[in-house]
């Protein structure tokens, strides 16, 4: 057996036990798949994972950068209570008008928001409007600004909120210095804000399963 098919394997045996996709999981995925969006969305797995932080927070407000089609969206907005706020920035509008109506199908539109433009453009408008700190911030959007990304993060949360930096290896690109490549680098250049930022503790893990060889990046905001 391949290393690919058995991580393959053991994604499904731990997703089937511990993360089933209900119908709106699977209709997100399949609407997404049939709208040709890129099949890059979370796995189960790692959908639950996300919704457990939101839970171990207690999160209240969520803001998401890349929506795609809302799979994830729905997997983190289920930990909200019923008077809490999700955000979800998403630069396509043919990927945000999927993930409309796949948050609706879950019955999640009272309390999420997709938001349609470059995130860059969205996050100083969302600071104008002076919103509650986001407990969570999960960032899965165009990897060149992911530092970006992450300073706006800093500025939206709080003291104890968490940040979440999705697909952090780049296939194990990151490791390299001489790379050229814009994702490389404005990944590089995130884990090395959250390293040398004087508010924020982080660390990286390296994951493999279904979406092949991969990993994520995971920082504390301090006081």
């Amino acid at each position: 057996m391949s290393g690919s098919q058995l991580w393959d394997d053991v994604d499904f045996y731990f997703s089937s036990h511990l993360a089933p996709d209900d119908e709106a999981l699977q209709a997100a995925l399949r609407d997404g798949e049939a709208a040709g969006l890129p099949h890059i969305s979370v796995t189960a797995a790692q959908g639950k994972f996300l919704r457990l932080l939101a839970e171990i927070q207690g999160a209240r407000n969520i803001l998401e950068i890349g929506t795609l089609a809302g799979y994830s969206t729905i997997w983190m907005a289920r930990a909200l209570p019923a008077d809490g706020r999700m955000i979800s920035l998403e630069y396509d509008p043919k990927h945000a008008e999927v993930a409309t109506r796949n948050i609706a199908r879950a019955g999640l539109d009272p309390i999420v928001e997709v938001r349609v433009g470059a995130a860059l453009d969205s996050l100083p408008q969302l600071a104008d409007e002076n919103p509650a700190p986001f407990d969570l911030v999960f960032i899965d959007a165009d990897k060149a600004n992911n530092a970006h990304y992450v300073e706006w993060a800093l500025r939206l949360t709080r003291t104890g909120s968490v940040i979440v930096v999705d697909n952090v290896v780049r296939g194990g690109r990151v490791a390299d210095s001489a790379s050229t490549d814009p994702d490389v680098l404005g990944t590089r250049a995130a884990i090395e804000l959250i390293a040398s930022h004087p508010r924020l503790s982080g660390t990286a893990m390296q994951t493999v399963g279904s979406k092949g060889y991969d990993g994520f990046a995971i920082a504390r905001v301090l006081a």
